[in-house]
């Protein structure tokens, strides 16, 4: 399969052969539209794992890459939150071979490297993608550099070294971190393995829909609740739900809602002035690390998603994250506070919303609504 990037500004193409991270002219890339299919009964007779769609992935019918990669992951469990919300559910993401959502779009970007006979793998992160890069990284062969804020986590810089990655703790913020390994890059012309510039790691974060339309009989929920930092899950989500609309397979996109931390929420505060681009913001402090994105690189990308799914950015109160961890453990969910984060910013929507009429509200507390619990609590601190 011959892929090409294409820029989302200026609209040029590039082979993914150039190891470019971004256009020329300072554009984005993303993955240009190829032909895909959903044999759906031929799905159904391979393993549970993400590869069962792998004729809407990024790779040949022939390409066996993916095999030599894998470590099973995908098809998490849907679970309702409790008996007493059974319109929530769940869907169990840190139940991953690195505990976390991340390993979705590892698993095809460093397959994809693999096959481009990409030798060392750079990338920047706050704990979690750093840890899946590392994992897919060792399994496949590749030198592996991941750059992290040197506020993080201890238990996630430890798990990143124990898969044989080169760990770079970095003074300052996840920005600073990102600005380091971008250095790296330019200086060795090295493969950026980013989650958020390079386009393959959403090819991978995209089967979150498929498993969703898969699980739930076709259908889709009418409601996503989603953590919004550099926004890799929810962009994946939103990529792979536009492909099984344009396949005929449902007939409307989820709303979706993304949540951020009170103390760093830059697209919340575009969202509500109404803008379509975000601005930096200084990052007050936050204990959902993994969303601590000051400057997310896709926000355009994010708020015009948001605005096709007539969907929602809210923050969650910081001095409610740890209540709201404790509130899921108590169900028998152990997650990282980011997590905490999403479901504590759903509940002070539902529990401050008070606008008669309001579709979405009503959606959320009367339709089916779904959010992922992106990471184990065993992470973190």
């Amino acid at each position: 399969m011959d892929i090409r990037f294409v820029c989302h500004d200026c609209g040029k193409k590039h082979h993914p052969h150039t190891l470019l991270w971004r256009c020329p002219c300072g554009g984005l890339l993303d993955v240009e539209e190829y032909a895909i299919s959903f044999p759906l009964d031929e799905m159904k007779k391979r393993p549970a794992t993400m590869w069962r769609y792998r004729e809407a992935l990024p790779f040949s019918a022939d390409s066996a890459m993916w095999e030599q990669i894998t470590l099973g992951e995908g098809y998490t469990p849907i679970v309702p939150l409790d008996s007493r919300s059974s319109n929530i559910l769940a869907k169990i993401e840190y139940m991953m071979p690195t505990l976390s959502f991340k390993d979705r779009g590892a698993a095809v970007l460093v397959a994809k490297a693999k096959e481009l006979g990409v030798t060392r793998l750079i990338a920047d992160s706050s704990g979690n993608a750093g840890t899946s890069i590392s994992a897919y990284a060792s399994r496949a062969g590749i030198a592996c550099d991941i750059y992290v804020p040197e506020s993080t986590s201890p238990k996630k810089i430890q798990q990143i070294a124990a898969h044989g990655a080169t760990v770079h703790p970095i003074p300052g913020n996840r920005e600073a971190s990102a600005h380091a390994a971008i250095d790296d890059v330019e200086r060795s012309r090295g493969f950026y393995a980013s989650h958020v510039y390079n386009p393959f790691f959403y090819e991978g974060t995209k089967t979150f829909a498929f498993e969703l339309y898969e699980q739930l009989n076709g259908t889709v929920p009418d409601v996503l609740v989603l953590p919004a930092g550099n926004g890799s899950l929810l962009l994946g989500a939103y990529y792979g739900f536009r492909q099984l609309l344009r396949c005929g397979m449902i007939e409307q996109l989820p709303r979706m809602i993304a949540v951020q931390a009170e103390g760093c929420a830059p697209l919340a505060r575009a969202f509500r002035a109404g803008k379509r681009a975000a601005e930096p913001v200084a990052n007050t402090g936050t204990a959902a690390e993994g969303i601590a994105v000051a400057a997310p690189a896709r926000h355009r990308q994010i708020l015009d998603a948001i605005q096709a799914t007539g969907g929602l950015v809210i923050t969650a109160p910081e001095q409610k994250i740890e209540a709201a961890r404790r509130e899921l453990a108590a169900r028998g969910f152990y997650v990282e506070p980011t997590t905490a984060a999403t479901y504590a910013g759903f509940l002070e929507y539902l529990a401050r919303g008070h606008n008669a009429g309001d579709e979405l509200l009503d959606l959320c507390r009367h339709g089916s609504v779904l959010i992922p619990l992106c990471g184990a609590g065993i992470k973190a601190n």
